[in-house]
Protein backbone atom coordinates (compact mmCIF):
# COMPACT_ATOMS: atom_id res chain seq x y z
CA UNK A 1 0.00 0.00 0.00
CA UNK A 2 1.25 3.46 -0.83
CA UNK A 3 -0.06 7.01 -1.34
CA UNK A 4 1.51 9.58 -3.66
CA UNK A 5 0.97 13.29 -2.97
CA UNK A 6 0.08 14.97 -6.27
CA UNK A 7 -0.81 18.42 -4.92
CA UNK A 8 -1.35 20.73 -1.93
CA UNK A 9 2.18 20.06 -0.64
CA UNK A 10 3.53 23.36 0.70
CA UNK A 11 0.57 25.14 -0.88
CA UNK A 12 -3.18 25.37 -0.31
CA UNK A 13 -4.32 24.32 -3.77
CA UNK A 14 -4.16 21.32 -6.07
CA UNK A 15 -5.24 18.65 -3.56
CA UNK A 16 -4.71 15.16 -5.04
CA UNK A 17 -3.62 11.85 -3.51
CA UNK A 18 -3.19 8.57 -5.39
CA UNK A 19 -3.89 5.53 -3.19
CA UNK A 20 -2.43 2.28 -4.57
CA UNK A 21 -2.64 -1.35 -3.50
CA UNK A 22 -1.81 -4.57 -5.32
CA UNK A 23 -5.35 -4.62 -6.74
CA UNK A 24 -6.68 -1.03 -6.79
CA UNK A 25 -5.79 2.58 -7.62
CA UNK A 26 -8.00 5.31 -6.16
CA UNK A 27 -7.56 9.08 -6.55
CA UNK A 28 -8.63 11.12 -3.54
CA UNK A 29 -9.53 14.61 -4.89
CA UNK A 30 -7.98 16.05 -8.05
CA UNK A 31 -7.96 19.82 -7.71
CA UNK A 32 -6.66 22.80 -9.63
CA UNK A 33 -3.50 24.59 -8.61
CA UNK A 34 -4.49 28.25 -8.17
CA UNK A 35 -2.35 31.37 -8.00
CA UNK A 36 0.12 32.64 -10.59
CA UNK A 37 2.02 31.34 -13.62
CA UNK A 38 3.82 28.66 -11.63
CA UNK A 39 0.50 27.13 -10.64
CA UNK A 40 -0.78 27.33 -14.21
CA UNK A 41 2.27 25.36 -15.35
CA UNK A 42 1.57 22.70 -12.73
CA UNK A 43 -1.98 22.34 -14.06
CA UNK A 44 -0.67 21.74 -17.58
CA UNK A 45 2.01 19.27 -16.57
CA UNK A 46 1.25 15.72 -17.72
CA UNK A 47 0.49 13.37 -14.82
CA UNK A 48 3.17 10.93 -13.75
CA UNK A 49 0.59 8.12 -13.70
CA UNK A 50 -1.71 6.66 -16.35
CA UNK A 51 -5.24 8.13 -15.90
CA UNK A 52 -6.67 5.02 -17.57
CA UNK A 53 -5.35 2.92 -14.69
CA UNK A 54 -7.37 4.73 -12.01
CA UNK A 55 -10.28 2.61 -10.75
CA UNK A 56 -12.22 5.36 -8.98
CA UNK A 57 -12.09 8.93 -7.70
CA UNK A 58 -13.28 9.95 -4.23
CA UNK A 59 -14.04 13.63 -3.50
CA UNK A 60 -14.04 15.46 -0.17
CA UNK A 61 -15.93 18.51 -1.45
CA UNK A 62 -16.65 20.60 -4.54
CA UNK A 63 -14.22 23.53 -4.37
CA UNK A 64 -12.06 23.72 -7.49
CA UNK A 65 -8.80 23.28 -5.59
CA UNK A 66 -10.14 19.78 -4.83
CA UNK A 67 -12.06 18.98 -8.04
CA UNK A 68 -10.93 21.34 -10.79
CA UNK A 69 -8.61 18.95 -12.64
CA UNK A 70 -11.14 16.12 -12.68
CA UNK A 71 -12.41 16.79 -16.24
CA UNK A 72 -8.75 16.68 -17.37
CA UNK A 73 -8.47 13.21 -15.85
CA UNK A 74 -11.54 12.11 -17.81
CA UNK A 75 -10.20 13.75 -20.96
CA UNK A 76 -6.97 11.78 -20.54
CA UNK A 77 -8.73 8.43 -20.30
CA UNK A 78 -10.11 7.92 -16.78
CA UNK A 79 -13.34 5.94 -17.19
CA UNK A 80 -14.27 4.92 -13.64
CA UNK A 81 -16.85 6.23 -11.16
CA UNK A 82 -16.53 9.41 -9.09
CA UNK A 83 -17.90 9.15 -5.55
CA UNK A 84 -18.99 12.17 -3.45
CA UNK A 85 -21.83 13.29 -1.21
CA UNK A 86 -25.00 14.18 -3.09
CA UNK A 87 -24.66 17.91 -2.39
CA UNK A 88 -21.05 17.81 -3.59
CA UNK A 89 -22.12 16.21 -6.87
CA UNK A 90 -24.64 19.02 -7.46
CA UNK A 91 -22.11 21.71 -6.58
CA UNK A 92 -19.51 20.13 -8.86
CA UNK A 93 -21.93 20.44 -11.75
CA UNK A 94 -22.11 24.19 -11.12
CA UNK A 95 -18.42 24.79 -10.44
CA UNK A 96 -16.91 22.66 -13.19
CA UNK A 97 -19.24 24.01 -15.87
CA UNK A 98 -18.37 27.55 -14.81
CA UNK A 99 -14.66 26.71 -14.86
CA UNK A 100 -14.88 25.31 -18.39
CA UNK A 101 -16.91 28.32 -19.59
CA UNK A 102 -14.35 30.79 -18.20
CA UNK A 103 -11.47 28.89 -19.83
CA UNK A 104 -13.24 28.87 -23.18
CA UNK A 105 -13.92 32.62 -22.94
CA UNK A 106 -10.28 33.28 -22.03
CA UNK A 107 -9.17 31.28 -25.06
CA UNK A 108 -11.47 33.30 -27.32
CA UNK A 109 -10.00 36.56 -26.00
CA UNK A 110 -6.48 35.24 -26.55
CA UNK A 111 -7.39 34.29 -30.11
CA UNK A 112 -8.69 37.78 -30.86
CA UNK A 113 -5.52 39.26 -29.40
CA UNK A 114 -3.24 36.95 -31.40
CA UNK A 115 -4.87 37.03 -34.81
CA UNK A 116 -6.86 33.82 -34.36
CA UNK A 117 -4.04 31.85 -32.75
CA UNK A 118 -4.45 30.59 -29.19
CA UNK A 119 -1.09 30.27 -27.36
CA UNK A 120 -0.55 26.98 -25.55
CA UNK A 121 -0.73 28.68 -22.15
CA UNK A 122 -4.22 30.02 -22.98
CA UNK A 123 -5.75 26.80 -24.28
CA UNK A 124 -8.56 25.44 -22.08
CA UNK A 125 -7.55 22.62 -19.77
CA UNK A 126 -10.95 21.12 -20.63
CA UNK A 127 -14.25 22.05 -22.22
CA UNK A 128 -17.95 21.73 -21.43
CA UNK A 129 -18.12 18.31 -23.12
CA UNK A 130 -15.46 17.02 -20.73
CA UNK A 131 -17.45 18.31 -17.76
CA UNK A 132 -20.62 16.64 -18.98
CA UNK A 133 -18.81 13.32 -19.34
CA UNK A 134 -17.31 13.80 -15.87
CA UNK A 135 -20.71 14.46 -14.30
CA UNK A 136 -22.12 11.32 -15.92
CA UNK A 137 -19.56 9.34 -13.90
CA UNK A 138 -20.56 10.86 -10.52
CA UNK A 139 -22.26 8.72 -7.86
CA UNK A 140 -23.89 10.48 -4.90
CA UNK A 141 -23.54 8.96 -1.42
CA UNK A 142 -24.75 9.85 2.06
CA UNK A 143 -22.77 10.78 5.15
CA UNK A 144 -21.57 7.84 7.31
CA UNK A 145 -22.46 5.41 4.51
CA UNK A 146 -19.58 2.96 3.83
CA UNK A 147 -19.13 2.37 0.09
CA UNK A 148 -16.66 -0.01 -1.56
CA UNK A 149 -15.17 2.29 -4.21
CA UNK A 150 -12.63 -0.22 -5.56
CA UNK A 151 -11.48 -3.73 -4.73
CA UNK A 152 -10.43 -3.72 -1.09
CA UNK A 153 -11.00 0.04 -0.64
CA UNK A 154 -14.04 1.24 1.34
CA UNK A 155 -14.80 4.94 1.85
CA UNK A 156 -16.91 6.68 4.47
CA UNK A 157 -17.78 10.39 4.32
CA UNK A 158 -17.86 12.36 7.62
CA UNK A 159 -19.34 15.86 7.82
CA UNK A 160 -16.49 18.42 7.71
CA UNK A 161 -18.62 21.57 8.20
CA UNK A 162 -16.70 23.49 5.51
CA UNK A 163 -19.26 24.00 2.72
CA UNK A 164 -22.47 22.25 1.76
CA UNK A 165 -21.74 18.54 1.31
CA UNK A 166 -18.13 18.79 2.48
CA UNK A 167 -16.58 15.77 4.15
CA UNK A 168 -13.54 14.23 5.65
CA UNK A 169 -13.01 10.82 4.09
CA UNK A 170 -12.10 7.66 5.97
CA UNK A 171 -10.59 4.98 3.72
CA UNK A 172 -10.40 1.40 4.97
CA UNK A 173 -7.80 -0.33 2.80
CA UNK A 174 -7.39 -4.11 2.71
CA UNK A 175 -4.48 -5.66 0.85
CA UNK A 176 -2.54 -8.93 1.21
CA UNK A 177 -4.13 -9.74 4.56
CA UNK A 178 -3.42 -6.29 6.01
CA UNK A 179 -6.01 -3.62 6.86
CA UNK A 180 -5.16 0.06 7.28
CA UNK A 181 -7.36 3.09 7.94
CA UNK A 182 -6.42 6.41 6.35
CA UNK A 183 -8.29 9.64 7.08
CA UNK A 184 -8.14 12.60 4.69
CA UNK A 185 -9.39 15.67 6.52
CA UNK A 186 -10.37 17.59 3.38
CA UNK A 187 -11.06 21.18 4.43
CA UNK A 188 -12.27 21.38 8.02
CA UNK A 189 -14.79 24.07 8.90
CA UNK A 190 -14.81 26.11 12.12
CA UNK A 191 -17.03 25.11 15.03
CA UNK A 192 -19.90 27.10 16.49
CA UNK A 193 -20.66 29.13 13.36
CA UNK A 194 -24.12 29.38 11.81
CA UNK A 195 -25.75 27.70 8.82
CA UNK A 196 -23.84 24.40 8.57
CA UNK A 197 -23.33 21.74 11.19
CA UNK A 198 -20.06 21.49 13.13
CA UNK A 199 -17.35 19.19 11.75
CA UNK A 200 -17.33 15.64 13.08
CA UNK A 201 -14.09 14.39 14.64
CA UNK A 202 -13.01 10.98 13.30
CA UNK A 203 -12.21 8.32 15.88
CA UNK A 204 -9.50 6.06 14.44
CA UNK A 205 -6.78 6.08 11.80
CA UNK A 206 -3.36 4.61 11.11
CA UNK A 207 -2.48 7.57 8.88
CA UNK A 208 -3.97 11.08 8.76
CA UNK A 209 -3.64 13.71 6.03
CA UNK A 210 -4.50 16.93 7.86
CA UNK A 211 -5.11 20.30 6.22
CA UNK A 212 -3.08 23.24 7.56
CA UNK A 213 -4.44 26.30 5.76
CA UNK A 214 -4.49 28.29 9.01
CA UNK A 215 -2.06 26.12 10.91
CA UNK A 216 -0.23 29.18 12.22
CA UNK A 217 -3.09 31.17 13.74
CA UNK A 218 -6.62 31.37 15.02
CA UNK A 219 -9.28 33.60 13.51
CA UNK A 220 -10.85 36.60 15.15
CA UNK A 221 -14.13 35.73 16.80
CA UNK A 222 -17.30 35.86 14.70
CA UNK A 223 -18.70 38.58 17.00
CA UNK A 224 -15.62 40.74 16.51
CA UNK A 225 -15.79 40.31 12.73
CA UNK A 226 -19.49 41.18 12.68
CA UNK A 227 -18.78 44.30 14.71
CA UNK A 228 -15.98 45.27 12.32
CA UNK A 229 -18.17 44.64 9.25
CA UNK A 230 -20.99 46.69 10.74
CA UNK A 231 -18.58 49.59 11.28
CA UNK A 232 -17.38 49.37 7.66
CA UNK A 233 -20.93 49.30 6.28
CA UNK A 234 -22.00 52.26 8.40
CA UNK A 235 -18.92 54.25 7.38
CA UNK A 236 -19.67 53.56 3.70
CA UNK A 237 -23.19 54.99 3.93
CA UNK A 238 -22.39 58.19 2.08
CA UNK A 239 -22.64 59.41 -1.54
CA UNK A 240 -20.35 57.26 -3.66
CA UNK A 241 -19.62 54.91 -0.76
CA UNK A 242 -19.65 51.20 -1.41
CA UNK A 243 -18.45 47.95 0.12
CA UNK A 244 -16.94 45.37 -2.23
CA UNK A 245 -16.60 41.84 -0.87
CA UNK A 246 -14.64 39.41 -3.08
CA UNK A 247 -16.17 36.11 -2.10
CA UNK A 248 -16.04 32.48 -3.07
CA UNK A 249 -19.33 31.69 -4.80
CA UNK A 250 -19.68 28.40 -2.95
CA UNK A 251 -19.93 28.58 0.82
CA UNK A 252 -18.58 32.01 1.67
CA UNK A 253 -21.25 33.98 -0.20
CA UNK A 254 -24.04 32.02 1.49
CA UNK A 255 -22.45 32.57 4.90
CA UNK A 256 -22.24 36.33 4.22
CA UNK A 257 -25.88 36.48 3.10
CA UNK A 258 -26.83 34.68 6.31
CA UNK A 259 -24.80 37.01 8.54
CA UNK A 260 -25.95 40.22 6.82
CA UNK A 261 -29.56 39.12 7.15
CA UNK A 262 -29.06 38.44 10.86
CA UNK A 263 -27.35 41.82 11.33
CA UNK A 264 -30.39 43.57 9.87
CA UNK A 265 -32.91 41.39 11.73
CA UNK A 266 -31.06 42.13 15.00
CA UNK A 267 -30.75 45.87 14.27
CA UNK A 268 -26.95 45.79 14.19
CA UNK A 269 -27.09 47.67 10.87
CA UNK A 270 -30.02 49.44 9.19
CA UNK A 271 -31.64 47.98 6.11
CA UNK A 272 -28.84 48.02 3.51
CA UNK A 273 -28.90 47.17 -0.17
CA UNK A 274 -26.96 43.95 -0.68
CA UNK A 275 -26.29 42.70 -4.20
CA UNK A 276 -24.91 39.27 -5.04
CA UNK A 277 -23.25 39.78 -8.42
CA UNK A 278 -22.20 36.29 -9.44
CA UNK A 279 -24.23 33.89 -11.58
CA UNK A 280 -22.52 30.93 -9.92
CA UNK A 281 -23.22 32.26 -6.42
CA UNK A 282 -26.88 32.73 -7.38
CA UNK A 283 -27.18 29.11 -8.53
CA UNK A 284 -25.30 27.91 -5.45
CA UNK A 285 -27.55 29.84 -3.08
CA UNK A 286 -30.57 28.19 -4.66
CA UNK A 287 -28.87 24.82 -4.13
CA UNK A 288 -28.21 25.62 -0.47
CA UNK A 289 -31.90 26.45 -0.03
CA UNK A 290 -32.84 23.05 -1.45
CA UNK A 291 -30.54 21.21 0.99
CA UNK A 292 -31.99 22.62 4.21
CA UNK A 293 -31.72 19.25 6.03
CA UNK A 294 -27.94 19.91 6.20
CA UNK A 295 -28.44 23.19 8.09
CA UNK A 296 -27.62 23.51 11.79
CA UNK A 297 -29.98 24.30 14.68
CA UNK A 298 -29.49 28.09 14.45
CA UNK A 299 -30.62 28.12 10.83
CA UNK A 300 -33.62 25.99 11.69
CA UNK A 301 -34.62 28.40 14.45
CA UNK A 302 -34.82 31.14 11.81
CA UNK A 303 -36.86 28.87 9.52
CA UNK A 304 -39.20 27.88 12.38
CA UNK A 305 -39.74 31.59 13.16
CA UNK A 306 -41.07 32.10 9.63
CA UNK A 307 -37.93 33.77 8.28
CA UNK A 308 -35.52 32.63 5.55
CA UNK A 309 -31.87 32.26 6.63
CA UNK A 310 -30.70 33.03 3.09
CA UNK A 311 -33.03 35.89 2.23
CA UNK A 312 -34.09 39.36 3.41
CA UNK A 313 -36.00 42.28 1.80
CA UNK A 314 -32.99 44.35 0.67
CA UNK A 315 -31.15 41.41 -0.92
CA UNK A 316 -31.09 41.04 -4.69
CA UNK A 317 -29.23 38.99 -7.27
CA UNK A 318 -28.07 40.41 -10.60
CA UNK A 319 -29.67 38.97 -13.70
CA UNK A 320 -26.97 39.58 -16.32
CA UNK A 321 -23.95 41.63 -17.42
CA UNK A 322 -25.98 44.83 -17.90
CA UNK A 323 -27.31 44.50 -14.35
CA UNK A 324 -23.73 44.12 -13.15
CA UNK A 325 -22.44 47.15 -15.09
CA UNK A 326 -25.27 49.28 -13.68
CA UNK A 327 -23.79 48.79 -10.20
CA UNK A 328 -20.92 51.12 -11.15
CA UNK A 329 -23.24 54.07 -10.55
CA UNK A 330 -24.64 52.84 -7.23
CA UNK A 331 -23.35 54.30 -3.96
CA UNK A 332 -24.84 55.12 -0.60
CA UNK A 333 -23.26 52.16 1.18
CA UNK A 334 -24.33 49.39 -1.20
CA UNK A 335 -22.72 46.04 -0.39
CA UNK A 336 -21.64 44.10 -3.48
CA UNK A 337 -20.65 40.45 -3.03
CA UNK A 338 -18.96 39.09 -6.12
CA UNK A 339 -16.68 36.25 -7.20
CA UNK A 340 -13.96 35.26 -7.34
CA UNK A 341 -12.81 35.21 -3.75
CA UNK A 342 -9.12 35.71 -4.61
CA UNK A 343 -9.90 38.21 -7.41
CA UNK A 344 -8.39 35.90 -10.02
CA UNK A 345 -11.42 36.18 -12.31
CA UNK A 346 -15.12 36.94 -12.42
CA UNK A 347 -17.06 40.17 -12.08
CA UNK A 348 -15.25 41.34 -8.95
CA UNK A 349 -12.29 42.35 -11.12
CA UNK A 350 -14.46 44.80 -13.06
CA UNK A 351 -15.80 46.28 -9.83
CA UNK A 352 -12.25 46.64 -8.53
CA UNK A 353 -11.08 48.33 -11.73
CA UNK A 354 -13.89 50.85 -11.36
CA UNK A 355 -13.58 51.41 -7.60
CA UNK A 356 -10.00 50.80 -6.36
CA UNK A 357 -8.89 54.38 -7.20
CA UNK A 358 -11.72 55.81 -5.04
CA UNK A 359 -11.01 56.39 -1.32
CA UNK A 360 -14.72 56.08 -0.44
CA UNK A 361 -14.61 52.42 -1.51
CA UNK A 362 -14.12 49.70 1.11
CA UNK A 363 -12.81 46.32 -0.07
CA UNK A 364 -13.41 43.57 2.48
CA UNK A 365 -11.57 40.25 2.21
CA UNK A 366 -13.22 37.38 4.06
CA UNK A 367 -11.15 34.40 2.90
CA UNK A 368 -7.67 33.04 2.29
CA UNK A 369 -5.64 34.75 -0.46
CA UNK A 370 -3.11 32.47 -2.16
CA UNK A 371 0.34 33.64 -3.19
CA UNK A 372 0.41 35.24 -6.62
CA UNK A 373 -3.25 36.31 -6.64
CA UNK A 374 -4.56 39.85 -6.97
CA UNK A 375 -6.31 39.45 -3.63
CA UNK A 376 -3.00 38.64 -1.93
CA UNK A 377 -1.38 41.74 -3.43
CA UNK A 378 -4.15 43.95 -2.08
CA UNK A 379 -4.14 42.33 1.36
CA UNK A 380 -0.36 42.77 1.50
CA UNK A 381 -0.79 46.52 0.94
CA UNK A 382 0.22 46.95 -2.71
CA UNK A 383 -0.48 50.58 -3.71
CA UNK A 384 -0.34 50.01 -7.45
CA UNK A 385 -1.71 47.04 -9.35
CA UNK A 386 -1.99 46.12 -13.00
CA UNK A 387 -5.44 45.18 -14.30
CA UNK A 388 -6.69 44.84 -17.86
CA UNK A 389 -3.40 46.20 -19.17
CA UNK A 390 -3.47 49.36 -17.04
CA UNK A 391 -1.81 50.49 -13.82
CA UNK A 392 -4.31 51.42 -11.10
CA UNK A 393 -3.62 53.42 -7.96
CA UNK A 394 -5.10 51.73 -4.89
CA UNK A 395 -6.87 54.45 -2.92
CA UNK A 396 -9.68 52.24 -1.59
CA UNK A 397 -9.63 51.12 2.03
CA UNK A 398 -8.64 47.44 2.31
CA UNK A 399 -9.91 45.29 5.19
CA UNK A 400 -9.39 41.65 6.19
CA UNK A 401 -11.99 39.89 8.35
CA UNK A 402 -10.86 36.49 9.58
CA UNK A 403 -14.01 35.55 11.47
CA UNK A 404 -15.91 34.56 8.31
CA UNK A 405 -13.39 31.97 7.22
CA UNK A 406 -14.73 28.54 6.29
CA UNK A 407 -11.51 26.94 7.56
CA UNK A 408 -10.72 25.89 11.09
CA UNK A 409 -8.02 27.88 12.85
CA UNK A 410 -4.95 26.40 14.51
CA UNK A 411 -6.60 25.53 17.84
CA UNK A 412 -9.55 23.86 16.10
CA UNK A 413 -7.23 21.82 13.86
CA UNK A 414 -5.40 20.54 16.94
CA UNK A 415 -8.72 19.76 18.67
CA UNK A 416 -9.96 17.91 15.57
CA UNK A 417 -7.29 15.31 16.40
CA UNK A 418 -8.80 14.67 19.87
CA UNK A 419 -9.97 11.09 19.21
CA UNK A 420 -7.44 10.22 16.53
CA UNK A 421 -4.39 11.04 18.66
CA UNK A 422 -5.24 8.26 21.10
CA UNK A 423 -4.18 5.77 18.43
CA UNK A 424 -0.90 7.63 17.74
CA UNK A 425 -1.34 7.72 13.96
CA UNK A 426 1.20 9.01 11.47
CA UNK A 427 0.23 12.57 10.58
CA UNK A 428 1.05 14.32 7.32
CA UNK A 429 0.30 18.05 6.99
CA UNK A 430 -0.88 19.17 3.55
CA UNK A 431 -3.06 21.96 2.09
CA UNK A 432 -0.98 24.69 3.71
CA UNK A 433 2.04 26.88 3.08
CA UNK A 434 5.25 25.78 4.82
CA UNK A 435 5.11 28.39 7.59
CA UNK A 436 1.64 27.34 8.79
CA UNK A 437 2.60 23.68 8.41
CA UNK A 438 5.64 24.11 10.67
CA UNK A 439 3.64 25.97 13.31
CA UNK A 440 0.88 23.35 13.31
CA UNK A 441 3.42 20.54 13.57
CA UNK A 442 4.87 22.22 16.64
CA UNK A 443 1.42 22.56 18.24
CA UNK A 444 0.52 18.91 17.55
CA UNK A 445 3.77 17.85 19.20
CA UNK A 446 3.19 20.08 22.23
CA UNK A 447 -0.43 19.02 22.72
CA UNK A 448 -0.50 15.36 21.72
CA UNK A 449 3.13 14.31 21.26
CA UNK A 450 2.48 13.68 17.57
CA UNK A 451 5.41 14.14 15.19
CA UNK A 452 3.77 15.44 12.03
CA UNK A 453 5.57 15.30 8.66
CA UNK A 454 5.41 17.80 5.80
CA UNK A 455 5.35 15.88 2.49
CA UNK A 456 6.55 17.48 -0.72
CA UNK A 457 4.95 17.35 -4.17
CA UNK A 458 5.39 13.88 -5.64
CA UNK A 459 6.40 12.28 -2.33
CA UNK A 460 5.38 8.64 -1.87
CA UNK A 461 4.09 7.51 1.52
CA UNK A 462 4.36 3.80 2.23
CA UNK A 463 1.82 2.26 4.59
Amino acid sequence: MRITVHGAAGDVTGSAYLVETSSARVMLDYGLFQGGKKEERLNRRRPTFDPKSIDAVVLTHAHLDHTGRLPMLVRQGFAGPVFATRATVELCDILLRDSAFIQEMDAERAARKNGGHVPDEDRPLYEIEDVELTMSRCRGVGYDEPVEVAQGVTARWIDAGHILGSASVELTIEDAGTTKTVVFSGDIGPRDVPLLRDPIRPEHADLVFLESTYGDRDHRSVDASIEQLAGIINEARKPGGRVLIPSFAVGRTQRLVYELGEMMRDGVIPSTEVVVDSPMATRTTDLYRRHRPLFDEEAWEIIDAGEAPLDFPSLRFTLGPDDSKALNGVGGGVVIISASGMCTGGRIRHHLRHSLPKPETHVVFVGFQARGTLGRLLVDGRKEIKMFGKILEVEAQIHTLGGFSAHAGQTELVEWMTYLQAHTPRVLLTHGENGPRRDLAKKLDQRWGLKAAMPELGEIVEL
